[in-house]
């Protein structure tokens, strides 16, 4: 397998996983939490907003201007990484210093389900 193979692969993995996260995410926001626990509440709130935190970075990124030396396969390669890098460093973020999105969501959920 050459170069063209692997990062053909490495695209297509790239594909597969963000567009199985986000399908995930839709997937609870979408769920009844009439009977969720606050636990599990804030869980999915804090992840919509880590979801929220790393689009805003991607099209932050959008902007930053790419080097044209770099090569195709290792633009490739570094775009893999830069996904789950940027995944990582969302969830670190709202974890550290929420924008407190996650607490208005989870605020409004409860009144919305009538959880006390």
């Amino acid at each position: 397998m050459g170069i063209d193979g692997i990062s053909a692969m490495l695209n297509q993995a790239g594909s597969s996983a963000a567009a199985n996260r986000t399908d995930a995410l839709k997937n609870k926001a979408g769920s009844d939490f009439s009977s969720a626990s606050d636990e599990e509440l804030m869980k999915v709130c804090k992840e919509f907003e880590a979801y929220f935190v790393e689009q805003v970075m991607k099209e932050v990124e959008k902007t930053i201007p790419k080097n044209e030396e770099e090569d195709a396969s290792t633009s490739q390669l570094t775009d893999y990484f830069k996904e789950e890098m940027m995944q990582d460093l969302a969830e670190e973020i709202c974890d550290q210093q929420s924008l407190g999105l996650a607490q208005q969501m989870y605020e409004q959920m409860k009144r919305n389900y009538s959880l006390s």
